[in-house]
């Protein structure tokens, strides 16, 4: 809950309605279930980003059109690539965790990817010129999003 706060906190603009954001920052608040969290604040984040004008899309591969077997998502477009097409880049892509496209299970480990994968795009754009006090350097994302990172990062070494 800490994340989501100083992440709203620290990226809305002031004296500005988003409905949609507070709509679902509430639906993350009042989760029934604690495993459902994490993904679900991943998946808070994405809409975070498509509220403020940086949409990623996972829905076909910017490449081919495909829309089966996407893997991994441009650090520069925010587009997803299937594994076939994004092969000669893979070392510059960001994953895209299964869950992401309503796949598969998740685990720590995607999470983490799920939420490096946002980090990566609200450093790059929503705090790349940050007019916030709770930003310390261009590129900064809150303290308390660091932590969230901290403990997923914690659990996958556990798991190891």
């Amino acid at each position: 809950m800490a994340s989501a706060c100083a992440i709203t906190e620290a990226s809305l603009p002031e004296r500005q309605p988003m409905p949609g954001v507070y709509a679902g920052l509430s639906a993350l608040f009042n989760l029934p279930e604690a495993d459902l969290w994490g993904p679900s604040y991943v998946k808070w984040e994405v809409g975070l980003l498509r509220a403020l004008g940086y949409g990623l899309d996972f829905s076909r591969c910017a490449v081919s059109g495909e829309t089966e077997n996407l893997t991994h998502v441009s650090p520069r477009t925010g587009r997803a690539v299937t594994s076939e097409a994004g092969l000669p880049y893979r070392e510059k892509l960001l994953p895209l965790p299964a869950f992401l496209q309503g796949e598969g299970a998740w685990d720590a480990a995607a999470i983490l990817q799920g939420l490096e994968l946002t980090g990566h795009f609200l450093s790059r754009h929503v705090f790349a010129h940050p007019h916030s006090r709770l930003i310390a350097q261009t590129g900064d994302l809150p303290l308390a999003r660091l932590r969230l990172c901290e403990f997923y990062q914690h659990r996958v070494n556990e798991h190891q």
